[in-house]
């Protein structure tokens, strides 16, 4: 079960960072400096660490014996810039 949590852990500081750098950097560099390409390629491994960061949530509510609340508020989390870093502390 340790190596669950650290893995899912892993995936949700990555997740974070990826939904930062697409919103901190990504994002102005496409309409201030129009430079679209960057949004493409972040975008895309946001969107694949946002999928795996649900069904770890998911994977984490069954495993931990979370309540419905609590999965909730993790899976919420994963929609805020700093979300999951909140999820790591509290959560796991």
């Amino acid at each position: 079960m340790e190596l669950s949590v650290k893995t899912f852990r892993l995936i949700s500081t990555l997740e974070a960072i990826s939904f930062l750098v697409l919103l901190g950097i990504a994002m102005p560099l496409k309409y201030i400096w129009d430079m679209p390409r960057m949004v493409q390629l972040v975008g895309m491994a946001h969107g694949v660490l946002f999928v795996l960061y649900v069904g770890g949530a998911i994977y984490m509510f069954k495993k931990l014996k979370w309540s419905i609340k609590d999965l909730f508020i993790v899976v919420m989390c994963s929609v805020l810039p700093f979300g999951p870093f909140y999820v790591e502390r509290k959560y796991l």
